[in-house]
């Protein structure tokens, strides 16, 4: 995957979640969300991998054909900046250490955690993961660190902590934790477990903060 649609896929993730932040502040009912949101082209054909491909044409328009620079590598975390129109944009990126489906074998698309900064949003360490495949509509996701159990909201093949107040929380387990380990269910059924290295976010994340300004 190119560093272009990576950061195409972090500015649409930006979108999503802002979107997701109002779809659960709005709606009492916690089913409400998952029909509202399951995005036109989650459903696989039959016969396909489990793999999500999400549109990324218009982040990719609001990314202004940015290219991301790699500032530097720590550990399994790649510390990254880019300026799409003008507005900063950083971000830490890994791929899992270990992958296990459950039947086993399921093909998938690759999957990325990202912690994600945007100054001119006021956002600053926003937690992602993009799961390699269509998430099954409504179905609840965890993000497990340093021996709690973060709820995720899910949308397309995106993964986004539930409740935003517990954010902060979680970064600061990540950052002393070795590990993370984020589970899923596809659209087909197939449960999925995925184990992040952390290490290195720590440094990658301080060197973020001092790059990542206005």
């Amino acid at each position: 995957m190119s560093l272009r649609r990576i950061l195409a896929i972090v500015v649409a993730g930006a979108m999503v979640c802002a979107g997701a932040s109002v779809a659960r502040a709005q709606s009492p009912a916690p089913k409400a969300p998952a029909g509202a949101a399951k995005p036109a082209s989650s459903k696989p054909e039959a016969g396909k991998p489990e793999s999500a491909k999400p549109d990324t044409k218009p982040a990719a328009a609001v990314a202004g054909g940015a290219e991301p620079t790699l500032i530097g590598q720590y550990g399994t975390w790649g510390a990254y900046t880019a300026m799409p129109n003008g507005k900063k944009v950083c971000f830490a990126l890994a791929k899992p250490a270990s992958s296990k489906t459950n039947p086993p074998n399921r093909p998938r698309d690759p999957a990325y955690a990202f912690v994600s900064t945007r100054p001119a949003e006021k956002v600053t360490n926003e937690v992602s993961v993009m799961i390699g495949y269509t998430l099954k509509p409504g179905s609840e996701s965890t993000l497990e660190v340093g021996g709690a159990s973060f709820a995720m909201y899910t949308q397309g093949d995106g993964l986004w902590i539930k409740n935003a107040a517990e954010e902060e929380r979680m970064v600061d387990a990540m950052r002393k934790a070795s590990d993370v380990v984020v589970k899923g269910v596809s659209a087909k059924g197939t449960e999925t477990t995925d184990s992040f290295s952390l290490k290195g976010l720590a440094q990658a994340l301080d060197r973020l903060a001092q790059d990542c300004r206005r």
